[in-house]
């Protein structure tokens, strides 16, 4: 299949663990399964939200691989690459493309805080690894790394570099990165409570968070903005708020597995350093999840947004 240009619905899909902390490929493969079923556009696994910081390179590409047979080929499936090093950035890219990947959302080469010419020479070097499109993932407030408009527009002879994960938490970011660069890239917001915003100004993806928990909703969302149906895409993303903004936290994974737990059925494990929610933190996200799950909107009369 084409693997870009990449448009849509891209849940940033959690990584599920046993109790004795091994993958859990089988409550994975229901977790993807549920997103692919949902209509959603493509599938980036060991992201943020996926704990990439905690697992082997080889359970990466077990996780992709298990995507990759759950997708079949209908949506594009994109690992992350997330590396302290350049140099184990490349290796990863190198395996993930011989084993069929369709693209790979890469960040810069955390906890180092790299400068413009670093970072720059650390994506081209894992474009050039890896061989397949690359999603820039931009979230200088979680890394301490930015990509500018302005280096966007420099990195632009790269054909590899076909979108951008926009997760600055400022959304005129979206116009001036097109102001800079043009349609030279596909821009995604990767904030879940600035999705509608950022589609308002043109962006033309969602790198999405609480979609593991609710995807039909998410997919509405994104498939009434793009009809121009705006008031019933306001409508579900009102109600959407409370659980969006559980995303924009520094324990945005145990807050979205919590709520995956609550809503699907499944578990909040985490491997350590995380450890589940306790207390009032727990609290409050059941108290949010029950407001939602009292007040789902009725998706039954959209059919014509698919």
């Amino acid at each position: 299949m084409s693997a870009h240009p990449w448009t849509g619905v891209f849940p940033a899909v959690t990584t599920r663990f046993t109790e004795d902390d091994r993958l859990d490929l089988a409550e994975m493969e229901k977790s993807f399964a549920l997103q692919v079923k949902a209509g959603v556009d493509g599938l980036i696994v060991c992201g943020s939200l996926g704990e990439a910081s905690t697992l082997d390179p080889a359970e990466k590409l077990e996780i992709l691989a298990l995507a990759r047979r759950v997708a079949a080929g209908r949506i594009p499936v994109l690992l992350t690459i997330m590396e302290g090093s350049t140099r184990n950035a490349c290796a990863l890219a190198q395996k993930a493309s011989a084993q069929g990947v369709d693209g790979f959302m890469v960040l810069p080469g955390a906890p180092y805080k790299s400068d413009p010419r670093e970072t720059m020479a650390h994506y081209r070097a894992v474009a050039k690894a890896g061989g397949k499109p690359v999603m820039l993932y931009i979230n200088p407030i979680a890394y301490g790394v930015d990509i500018t408009p302005a280096m966007l527009a420099e990195m632009a002879d790269e054909p590899l570099f076909v979108a951008v994960k926009e997760s600055s938490d400022d959304v005129r970011r979206v116009t001036k990165i097109f102001n800079q660069c043009g349609d030279r890239y596909r821009v995604f917001t990767g904030v879940d409570n600035l999705a509608l915003e950022s589609f308002a100004v043109g962006a033309q993806g969602w790198v999405a968070g609480l979609v593991c928990a609710f995807p039909e909703e998410t997919v509405a969302i994104w498939r009434l903005s793009q009809q121009g149906r705006l008031a019933e895409a306001i409508k579900i993303y009102r109600w959407f708020q409370p659980l969006l903004d559980l995303d924009v936290s520094t324990k945005l994974v145990q807050n979205i597995k919590l709520v995956e737990a609550l809503v699907t059925g499944s578990n909040d494990r985490c491997r350590a350093p995380r450890l589940p929610l306790t207390g009032a933190e727990r609290a409050h996200v059941e108290s949010v999840v029950k407001k939602a799950l009292a007040t789902r909107p009725d998706l039954s009369g959209l059919s014509k947004a698919a």
